[in-house]
């Protein structure tokens, strides 16, 4: 010890003793001083000087404590974590005490067992003190070793790393126990042992033994060197040598056993030679072998971590026969293996014996090399080597040192439990790493089960490491140790080396060479142990092909080192490693476990970086996977999963179940993916798991869809001989929920009538997304309604559906984020969709899809990017499987085979109105070819732009304007109310609150904010939402909280509560000073306003009767409100499914002014299809050469107002028919509760599905004069349409040339007269004309209208619209019907219902007029050019006829239209119109008699008049009409008089003496008696409350009887 670290520990000692003298008693203090400075002064002062004097005292005061009782013999050991309070002192390590009789191999014998538990040891106290105790073991004294009068003890004090497990605690001690007490044995029975040592001596020199390599000299001088000290004796045992049941066997002589052998516990056999062979424990009755020296299996707990070394001694009977053995074991001790062997007995002979084998000339350099080799041999191996073996191994080492090399010598444990390796490489060529390698390559070739190693470096060239490669008993296999040499060798020789020369051997000079220079110093050390350069070459290629750009790089390989019977897979990524937690389920979803994994970084000289993962993979069957095309199987599908294109699921254990290729297992999962968004409910876990239990099923289910849909290579009867077995395996299947999940896969199948399976893109390769086109109807689990066909685009990227209601059908595509249900999204859509789209030329039509790999929304432009990409991808899946027009031919899809028919309509919308997504998916529709170019999609840069047009919240605002009328309030110029969803960004609400200055928004909201604003100014509130609506972007966060009224303002939706001002608070009726931000909307849905505005997304209203799951939107549970709760007038809904249905229909019947969804935004769709018809239509122009492309922008753009007009006429006229049903509703029950019957028996109409009312629930409604609402007549209205265009388009009416005008008047003017020859080359010129006529006959006459007149006859539907045409022609209906129209917000709206109605009877009578007497019909034109003068003459005579002083229901009629602010001139004729119905027999009469009109007509009305005729009419009239029976007999009734009444003016307008013109009055002064027969007659009927069919029926017979003869 320095003598600064003296001072500081005489300091420590002084600081401790000082501590001591404050705590102890004076008496106390005395006796325990010296004690202090005896505990710690062989310590070491900068291990104590980090502990704090006060632990210092404690820890030793504790110790002393823990001495304080201790035995003669006993050992002490306590392991603890030291605490102030409870020991005194406190220490972050783990303390352990010792108290022990001093005695040898202590220290170093503590040290090794805590170093086996990797203890690092942090502080030793180690004094030996004389202790003296009194006859019980109670110390009582202590002090510095001195005199030794009495016996001295050994304190052991040490601090290791913490122990937090009490159960290594308690082992550790345990441990210490028991070293502690071999240590005792061993020191105690040393005398005894060297007796032993002494007495086999004397044994050995009277045994005569047979000749053999030692004599009993030898062995005895070696006993007596091994006595001098050389051998550390810790244990003896003697055994007898017998045989037993089980063979040859060592019994321990009872009571022999000393040292550490003394206890054996029960053991009456030796367990070390019980394991031996049979042929190794012969070797026990060799007698010639008397002494044996090897390693024991057990190692030291004593003095060194080594194995114990054995000296076995044989014991011979008289006989000179073995009898027994008796065993030493020990530790070599250091002087051994310093002395020279030439002076150890027994080596000493071996020395000698190898030198007369190698002959080398005495003083020569070999022989002084031998000696060299001998003397400088691993003293260990030395003992044991059998000189026959050594002999060669010295000759090998002499001629290695003459020329130095690798070389490697072996030799096997007599035993086999172990090899011993001598290896010697180059000096300069050894490192850590080679002997790692080294150590790895003995392994491996000796199935080694642990390593030791000795390394000696001498001056020599050469270094030796000496390996002890342990194996389990019985498992060493055989060897090569040439070929382990040589493997040795190449390490040595430098991997980077033995890389080169493959690489050239490979690649030929120049490229080996430059991919040398790369890769000389790319792989790591790790690579390199694992894999050999020849492995590296391999693997350089799939490097390079990462580098190059590929996602990943792959190879499967059957790995050849020890122990792997599965397969491994080497990942090639560049950059980056692929990491375990994301590699791990995509290799179990491909059907393989990982059990292994190393990663590799390999970095070439030029800085790229590749990582290499090598998977070990547990195979179920390898030979299976061994085979090369299943290989490249699994190869190819892995690469689709990294690249993206193939997703990570279950379904890829196809390819190894199943033998699937990837784009095999891309079609079971698309087929698959569309079964769960077909509605069933299984998991997509439970049906990966279904189609792998059934690989063959599955296989089979392949194979039909190949054999269906092949292009080249389809067989019908192949086909259905597959579908016959793939039937016959499902009764295979038990399980019935896999019986539907297998079977709802051959249903899809069966389904498909196109597929773009086989297409390939530009490239050449097969496309990233499967489409099919289906049949929905065929598919029977399919959920109402079942659109006509749907086309499913599936890929990894991207999932969709587009669902089609007819052949030519439009409708927007939606992006949605429902990716479970997106379907059931869509298909709510296009029920409403087809609804809206009875307006327009095609059928309703919808599409959705999800992206499926988002980057985060917060990476904007990448999230937008993605999802263009997917749109793009979504709309090209559409087209693969839509066929062309070319020159207007129908040219089919390459590579697709058809089972349906030609199907060249396809036509989208973005289903937000952008015109960018517009213009993307134009763009594809033009890479694609396809004959609409970018009529595709409408709304496109070069169209009409929606939300520049405002043309969807226009066509709402109609219904909002009629909603409010009808309550007496002009939105225009009177301020009302309003809640609205949405904000001034968004299209539908932006242009819907900017329709009227007068619009006094109290809140609004959208899934970011809540707008409060209540006490708002109309005028201000308008100009800041024009300002937010024209910014690029906005939120309401941008409004200006300085024009919100009091106690307003804009709150986050993600605030965790909103504060509620005072007038906020009054205005929604709570008392809550806040409220959270969904409770917030919640209120405000039920606030009261004028005007409920819906321009968002979510449904947040719901029928009283409905769960929230029935809302089918989740998100908006928690704010979702009940119809009965609303507390607004009027309801538009400019965004779509913003109430259920059943909610529209309870809001109409508590009296809300709304329609619904589809009528209230048809405007978009509408405007989009007039889009769409025009392109089409100029399209053609453009093709002749008669236009340019920049010449039809300007005209498009020219012409957007009036397009606006065209598709506002029909918000306009829709919404009037419903306000026209309104009025009606009750009347018009029956006939629309027949109607809806009809359809249901003609699978027109779902009743239940349309949320239309039962025949019980009619019944209640009609007994409580209640009608149909609103809600429930625009499905009508739809579903009437939507019937009379199929008819229409069924029958030759469309060609008629006298519906030309049809078609032009449903262009702009700026086309009519310029392109009129070619709009009667449109493709769609059938179309248009039949649903303009569909939508004029039932916006004009209702929706029951047709249904009726059927009813009446059984004429076509065809032919009842071809009679209203002509008949609406005839009178000019429309002009009436406008100059009506035109009193909006002049007239009340209930007015102007009652003036239309009386214009529709007219029409509907005439036109049954027609129907009956005008047969048939093919010259519309000429019956117009008959009729309509006369018509027009007949109407505005009809004032002067019909004098409102003969007739009180005129009177009443034009005191009531005048009241209502109706023109004079128009009141007079609608007051008069039920007269005109009688306008065809008139006109008919004229020319019969060739009597001017006028005067047939004065006379007609004058018989009508005076004859009652017009009451008995209009008693016809008031008949009930309840069932198809009444209707039908009060229509033929009503037919009957207006012949009677023909019939008296024939009859009249025949006297012979009226040439003044008064026929009637001739006529009827010569009926005088019958005239007074009849009249008393019909002052008889007038007289009872109630007429029935019979009594009108029996007067009007009367009449004609008695006027009539």
């Amino acid at each position: 010890m320095s003598l600064s670290s003296q001072i500081e520990l005489k300091a420590l000692i002084a600081d401790v003793t000082a501590i001591a003298a404050e705590r102890l008693p004076a008496a106390e203090y005395e006796r325990l001083a010296p004690y202090f400075s005896a505990y710690f002064e062989e310590a070491e002062a900068a291990d104590l000087k980090r502990a704090a004097p006060l632990d210092l005292y404690g820890a030793a005061m504790a110790h002393l404590d823990f001495a304080g009782s201790r035995t003669p013999g006993q050992h002490k050991v306590r392991v603890y974590h030291p605490d102030f309070e409870r020991h005194g002192w406190q220490s972050t390590h783990t303390a352990i005490e010792i108290v022990n009789d001093d005695m040898p191999f202590l220290i170093d014998s503590v040290a090794m067992l805590l170093a086996r538990h990797n203890l690092t040891l942090h502080l030793l106290v180690h004094p030996v003190l004389e202790v003296e105790r009194d006859s019980a073991g109670q110390l009582l004294a202590v002090r510095r070793t001195g005199g030794r009068a009495v016996p001295l003890e050994s304190l052991i004090h040490l601090q290791v790393d913490r122990i937090s497990d009490p159960a290594q605690m308690a082992r550790i001690a345990e441990e210490l126990q028991q070293v502690l007490a071999d240590i005792r044995v061993a020191v105690e029975d040393e005398p005894a042992m060297r007796h032993e040592l002494h007495t086999i001596q004397t044994a050995l020199s009277q045994v005569a033994l047979p000749p053999g390599k030692l004599d009993v000299q030898e062995i005895s001088a070696f006993l007596d060197w091994v006595n001098e000290r050389h051998f550390l004796l810790l244990g003896y045992c003697a055994y007898d040598l017998v045989r037993t049941d089980d063979g040859d066997a060592l019994r321990i002589v009872p009571g022999s056993g000393h040292g550490i052998l003394r206890n054996q516990g029960d053991k009456t056999f030796s367990a070390s030679f019980a394991v031996l062979p049979a042929h190794l424990r012969e070797l026990a009755y060799d007698p010639s072998c008397p002494i044996m020296l090897n390693k024991s299996q057990t190692r030291a707990t004593i003095h060194r971590s080594a194995h114990l070394d054995f000296i076995g001694i044989k014991r011979y009977n008289a006989d000179g026969q073995v009898v027994g053995e008796c065993r030493f074991l020990g530790l070599y001790t250091a002087a051994a293996y310093h002395e020279s062997p030439r002076n150890i007995p027994i080596l000493r002979r071996k020395m000698d014996a190898v030198a007369t084998e190698c002959d080398y000339v005495e003083n020569s350099y070999k022989a002084k090399t031998l000696q060299f080799v001998l003397e400088s041999y691993p003293r260990d191996e030395l003992f044991e080597i059998p000189v026959e073996v050594l002999q060669p191994i010295a000759e090998g080492l002499v001629n290695l040192l003459e020329r130095p090399r690798v070389r490697l010598f072996l030799r096997t444990d007599l035993y086999q439990r172990y090899v011993s390796a001598l290896v010697f490489v180059p000096r300069d060529s050894f490192s850590t790493e080679v002997r790692l390698k080294i150590e790895k390559v003995l392994m491996q070739a000796l199935n080694g089960s642990a390593a030791e190693y000795s390394v000696a470096i001498s001056d020599t060239h050469l270094a030796r490491v000496h390996y002890i490669i342990r194996t389990p008993a019985g498992a060493l296999p055989d060897f090569d140790a040439q070929a382990i040499e040589l493997d040795i060798a190449r390490i040595v020789r430098g991997w980077g080396d033995e890389l080169h020369h493959q690489l050239v051997d490979s690649y030929g000079e120049g490229r080996g060479n430059v991919l040398f220079s790369q890769y000389q110093n790319a792989f790591p050390v790790a690579y390199r142990e694992d894999f050999s350069p020849r492995h590296a070459v391999l693997d350089i290629a799939l490097i390079e092909e990462a580098l190059a750009g590929a996602p990943l790089a792959l190879k499967l390989y059957k790995p050849l080192r020890k122990g792997s019977a599965g397969q491994n897979l080497k990942v090639f990524r560049a950059g980056q490693p692929a990491s375990l937690s994301a590699s791990l389920p995509v290799l179990e979803n491909m059907g393989v476990r990982v059990q292994d994994e190393r990663p590799y970084a390999v970095e070439r000289a030029d800085g790229a970086t590749v990582w290499i993962n090598d998977f070990g993979l547990e195979v179920a069957n390898v030979a299976h996977i061994e085979q090369d095309d299943v290989r490249e199987r699994f190869q190819q599908l892995l690469r689709r999963v990294a690249a993206g294109q193939g997703e990570n699921d279950g379904f890829n254990k196809l390819a190894l179940q199943a033998d699937l290729d990837w784009h095999e297992v891309l079609l079971v999962r698309a087929l698959a993916k569309y079964l769960r968004q077909a509605g069933l409910t299984f998991s997509q876990s439970y049906i990966e798991q279904c189609v792998a239990n059934y690989p063959a099923i599955t296989r089979g289910l392949v194979r039909l869809f190949m054999a269906r849909l092949d292009p080249a290579q389809h067989d019908r009867s192949h086909a259905a001989a597959l579908e016959a077995e793939v039937r016959e395996q499902f009764e295979q299947v038990s399980n019935l929920d896999e019986d539907r999940i297998l079977n709802g896969l051959l249903t899809i199948i069966l389904a498909i009538r196109r597929t773009n399976y086989w297409q390939r893109d530009a490239a050449g390769q097969v496309k990233p997304y499967l489409s099919f086109k289906l049949e929905s109807g065929a598919i029977p689990f399919l959920p109402q309604p079942r659109p006509l066909f749907e086309i499913w685009v599936y890929g990894a990227r991207v999932e969709g559906v587009h669902l089609r209601g007819s052949k030519v059908a439009r409708g927007g595509l939606r992006w949605s984020d429902r990716m479970e249900d997106f379907r059931t999204e869509v298909l709510g859509l296009v029920k409403a969709q087809m609804v809206k789209n009875s307006v327009i030329v095609p059928m309703g039509s919808k599409g959705g899809f999800v992206c499926k790999q988002l980057p985060p929304a917060s990476e904007r432009e990448a999230w937008l990017a993605e999802g263009v990409a997917c749109y793009k991808m979504f709309i090209s899946g559409l087209l693969d499987l839509t066929d062309n027009l070319v020159n207007g031919q129908v040219v089919p899809p390459e590579a697709v085979l058809r089972l349906d028919e030609d199907d060249p309509y396809l036509v989208v919308a973005a289903d937000k109105g952008t015109a960018t997504f517009s213009d993307i998916a134009n763009s594809v529709s033009e890479a694609y070819g396809f004959w609409l170019g970018d009529a595709f999609a409408s709304g496109g840069s070069a169209g009409y732009d929606h939300k520049k047009m405002g043309i969807t919240a226009r066509g709402a605002w109609e219904s909002v304007k009629r909603h409010f009328r009808h309550l007496g309030v002009n939105t225009q110029t009177q301020d009302f109310t309003v809640i609205g969803i949405g904000d001034m960004a968004g299209d539908v609400f932006g242009n819907g609150m900017l329709l009227s200055e007068h619009i006094r928004l109290l809140a609004a909201f959208n899934h970011q904010h809540i707008f409060l604003d209540p006490n708002p100014d109309a005028a201000s509130s308008f100009a800041e939402r024009a300002r937010l609506f024209n910014l690029p972007r906005s939120s309401w966060s941008d409004y200006n909280t300085a024009l919100i009224s009091d106690g307003g303002g804009v709150f986050e939706r993600r605030a965790k509560s909103i504060p509620l001002s005072a007038p906020v608070r009054a205005w929604l009726g709570v008392e809550r000073d806040s409220m959270a931000p969904n409770e917030l909307i919640h209120a405000i849905l039920q606030a009261p306003a004028d005007l409920l505005y819906n321009g968002g997304i979510g449904t947040y209203i719901k029928a009283s009767t409905q769960s929230h799951a029935e809302a089918n939107d989740r998100a908006n549970d928690g704010l979702r409100v009940n119809d009965n709760a609303l507390r607004v007038k009027v309801i538009g809904e400019g965004g779509n499914l913003g109430i259920t249905q059943l909610g529209r229909i309870e809001c109409a019947r508590h009296g809300v002014a709304l329609s619904s969804d589809a009528i209230d935004n048809s405007a978009g769709v509408d405007c989009s299809d007039h889009e769409v018809n025009i392109k089409i239509l100029l399209g053609g122009v453009m093709q002749a050469g008669d236009m340019t492309l920049k010449q039809r922008n300007l005209l498009l753009a020219e012409m957007t107002d009036e397009v606006g007009h065209l598709v506002l006429r029909n918000n306009y006229l829709q919404t009037q028919i419903l306000a026209v049903n309104k009025a009606h509703a009750a009347q018009m029950l029956s006939a629309q509760q027949r109607m809806i019957t009809q359809m249901e028996k003609t699978g027109e109409l779902n009743r239940a599905l349309e949320f239309l009312p039962d025949d019980s629930a009619i019944a209640e409604r009609r007994a409580s004069r209640q009608g149909l609402t609103s809600p429930e007549v625009a499905v009508l209205l739809a579903y009437s349409k939507i019937s009379l265009d199929r008819a229409l388009q069924a029958s030759p009416l469309p060609d008629h040339p006298d519906l030309d005008s049809v078609l032009v008047n449903y262009f702009p003017t700026a086309l009519q007269s310029r392109f009129a020859d070619a709009m009667h080359r449109h493709p769609l010129k059938r179309e248009i004309i039949a649903n303009q006529l569909a939508n004029q006959v039932v916006n004009r006459m209702g929706t029951t209208f047709i249904f009726r007149m059927q009813e009446e006859s059984a004429w076509p539907a065809a032919d009842i619209t071809q009679a209203w045409v002509t008949v609406n022609r005839i009178f000019d209906g429309e002009a009436l019907w406008n100059a009506i129209e035109a009193l909006d917000n002049q007239a009340p709206a209930d007015a102007q219902v009652s003036m239309l109605v009386q214009v529709r009877t007219l029409i509907e009578r005439a036109t049954r007029w027609l129907l009956r007497n005008g047969r048939p019909l093919d010259g519309m034109a000429a019956w117009v050019a008959r009729c309509h003068a006369p018509m027009a003459s007949l109407l505005a005579g009809l004032p002067s006829w019909i004098d409102a002083a003969h007739y009180p229901a005129v009177a009443d009629w034009e005191q009531r239209l005048s009241s209502a602010n109706v023109p004079a001139g128009l009141a007079g004729v609608i007051a008069r119109l039920d007269f005109a119905v009688a306008g065809f027999d008139i006109l008919d009469l004229a020319q019969a008699q060739s009597l001017p009109l006028a005067v047939v007509a004065a006379n007609y009305f004058e018989l009508g008049r005076v004859l009652q005729l017009d009451w008995l009419r209009d008693a016809i009239t008031r008949l009930p009409r309840d069932n198809r029976w009444q209707a039908l007999t009060r229509s033929a009734l009503r037919d009957d008089l207006y012949r009677l009444h023909r019939e008296l003016t024939a009859s009249a307008l025949t006297c012979p003496v009226c040439g003044d013109q008064q026929y009637a009055a001739h006529w009827l002064a010569g009926k005088g008696e019958q005239l007074e027969v009849c009249k008393q007659m019909l002052t008889e009927l007038q007289s009872y409350d109630t007429l029935d069919l019979a009594m009108l029926s029996a007067g009007m017979r009367e009449v004609g009887n008695h006027l009539m003869r």
